[in-house]
C-alpha cells in the first residue's frame, strides 16, 4: 500500500533493522517459547493426574502453549510485513533511480534606504544614491537573494529598485571548494579595489560616499562583468592576493576609463584589471589590523592607446577591548588613491582620499566622523570646474534599535576651494532590513 509513496523515516528504519535481525530474532524467539512450552508441559514419562487439581494444572500449561504458539505466528508475520514495506516492487527496483536533490531555502533580504536631506548650497555629492538636494530622498531599495548552488558553488544576486527603475548591482557565482586556498568568481561584481568599493550602503559607516571613490572609481563604484581569481597564502598571518578582469566600459561604474563611451574589446589590452594584496595581522586580543594594496590599470576614452592606472592604499585599525560587557569598540579607517591618466600630449596626475574615525559605544548608539580630500586641477576634463582642492568634514550619530533597523543624524561641511562658500549639509536615513541578514566584513 506504500508503493509510489515514500515511508516515514521512522518505518524505513524500523523497516531494515527487522530485515537485517530477522532470522535472528525469530530464532531466539521461537527457542525461548520453546523452552518456555516444554518447562510448562507435563513431562511424557511422569504418571497421569490422579486428582482435580492435576488436572486443572495441565489444562493452564496447554492453554499457555497455546498462545505462545500463537504469538510466535504474530511475530513471525509481522517481521514478513516489514520485510515486504522495506523491498520495492519489482516494477519499482527495475526503474531508474530518480532521485531529487533536497529541496534548499533561498536566502532572501530586502533593504530600504530612505533619506531627508537639507543643503545650504547646490550639493556636490558623487555617490549614485547620496541625496543631492533639500528635500525627501529614496537612495535604493535592495533585494539581496542568495543561496548554494551545490557543495562546489553559490549564487549571488543584488537588485536596485529606485524611483527610475531596477538596476543589476551584483550577480555571480563563487567557488566554495577549490584546492590550494584558490577561489575564483563570475559574472557582473564590483571589484576589490580598495576597502570601501567591495561594501554596498548598508554596510557604509555614514549615509553618503566617500567624494575620492565617486570621483575616481565612479558614482555606482567600479563594477563589471568578469572573472576574479584570488588566493589564501599558506603563511602564518592572513595574506589573500586579488586578480580580476572586467568590462571596463559604463558611465556610472567606469569613471575613470572607458566610462559612457563602450568602444569594444579588440584585445585583452581594452579590458579593465584590478591587482590586490590583502592582510591581516591579529595584533593583540584586542586589536587587529588590515592593510591592503591595489591597483587599477586600463584604457581610456581620451585617444587611441591611452590608459589609466590608479593605485590605492587602505588601513584598517579596529580595537575591541575583549572583555568589555557593553561589546564597546572604535575603528579608524585611512584610504588612499592617486590617479594617472593619459591625455593627448600629456600626463594627468590627481589623488584624494579619506580617514575616519567610528565609535561603537554599545549594540545601539555609534558616533564617528569623517575628513576627506580631493585635489584639483586647472585642466581637469573629467570635472571642469575642480580648478582647486576640495575638504569636505562630516559627523554622525547612529541609533540602531536591533541588526534590523537604523536611524542615522548625520552632518558635514564641503569646502571646495573654486567655490566661494562652503556647502552645509544635514541629513537624516532611517534603513529597514527584512530577511537574511548576512555578517559584514571585518
Amino acid at each position: 500500500m506504500f508503493a509510489g509513496h515514500p515511508k516515514p523515516p521512522l518505518m524505513r528504519a524500523y523497516a531494515r533493522w527487522a530485515r537485517e535481525w530477522r532470522p535472528l530474532l525469530v530464532s531466539a524467539g521461537l527457542v525461548f517459547l520453546s523452552g518456555s512450552a516444554w518447562a510448562s508441559a507435563p513431562s511424557a514419562t511422569a504418571p497421569a493426574p490422579q486428582d482435580e487439581d492435576a488436572k486443572v494444572e495441565a489444562t493452564a500449561g496447554s492453554e499457555e502453549k497455546s498462545e505462545l504458539e500463537a504469538r510466535v505466528k504474530s511475530l513471525e508475520e509481522m517481521v514478513e510485513l516489514m520485510g515486504t514495506l522495506e523491498s520495492p516492487p519489482a516494477s519499482a527496483a527495475s526503474a531508474p533511480s530518480q532521485a531529487r536533490p533536497p529541496a534548499k531555502n533561498l536566502d532572501i533580504a530586502v533593504i530600504l534606504d530612505t533619506a531627508v536631506a537639507w543643503f545650504s548650497d547646490e550639493g556636490l555629492q558623487t555617490g549614485a544614491h547620496d541625496p543631492t538636494d533639500t528635500g525627501f530622498h529614496l537612495q535604493q531599495v535592495e533585494m539581496a537573494l542568495g543561496q548554494n548552488v551545490d557543495h562546489l558553488f553559490e549564487l549571488r544576486a543584488y537588485l536596485v529598485f529606485t524611483q527610475f527603475g531596477v538596476e543589476l548591482e551584483e550577480a555571480y557565482g563563487r567557488s566554495l571548494a577549490l584546492p590550494g586556498g584558490f577561489q575564483f568568481r563570475a559574472g557582473q561584481f564590483l571589484t576589490r579595489m580598495g576597502r570601501l568599493n567591495a561594501t554596498h550602503p548598508h554596510a557604509w559607516s555614514f549615509i553618503d560616499q566617500a567624494m575620492v571613490n565617486g570621483t575616481f572609481l565612479g558614482s555606482e563604484g567600479s563594477r563589471g562583468a568578469g572573472l576574479e581569481v584570488s588566493w589564501l597564502a599558506p603563511l602564518p598571518w592572513y595574506v589573500n592576493v586579488i586578480a580580476s578582469a572586467t568590462d571596463a566600459a559604463g558611465g556610472a561604474a567606469a569613471v575613470s576609463f572607458f566610462g559612457g563611451d563602450d568602444l569594444g574589446i579588440e584585445t585583452p589590452k581594452d579590458l579593465l584589471y584590478t591587482v590586490g594584496l590583502r592582510q591581516f595581522f591579529d595584533l593583540s586580543y584586542d586589536v587587529g589590523l588590515a592593510w591592503g594594496v591595489t591597483t587599477q590599470q586600463g584604457p581610456n576614452s581620451t585617444g587611441n592607446g591611452n590608459r589609466t592606472e590608479i593605485y590605492n592604499t587602505d588601513l584598517y585599525l579596529r580595537w575591541r577591548p575583549s572583555n568589555s560587557p557593553s561589546r564597546m569598540s572604535l575603528a579608524w579607517t585611512f584610504e588612499g588613491m592617486m590617479r594617472r591618466r593619459q591625455v593627448p600630449g600629456d600626463i594627468r596626475v590627481d589623488t584624494g582620499g579619506y580617514t575616519q574615525l567610528v565609535w561603537n559605544l554599545n549594540p545601539y548608539w555609534e558616533t564617528g566622523a569623517r575628513y576627506g580630500y580631493l585635489s584639483g586641477s586647472p585642466e581637469d576634463d573629467l570635472i571642469p570646474e575642480a580648478t582647486d582642492d576640495r575638504h569636505r568634514v562630516t559627523a554622525q550619530v547612529t541609533y540602531r534599535p536591533s541588526h534590523f533597523s537604523r536611524m542615522r543624524l548625520q552632518g558635514s561641511r564641503d569646502q571646495p576651494l573654486y567655490r566661494d562658500n562652503p556647502i552645509w549639509v544635514g541629513m537624516f536615513q532611517a534603513e529597514f532590513l527584512v530577511g537574511s541578514h548576512g555578517a559584514h566584513e571585518y
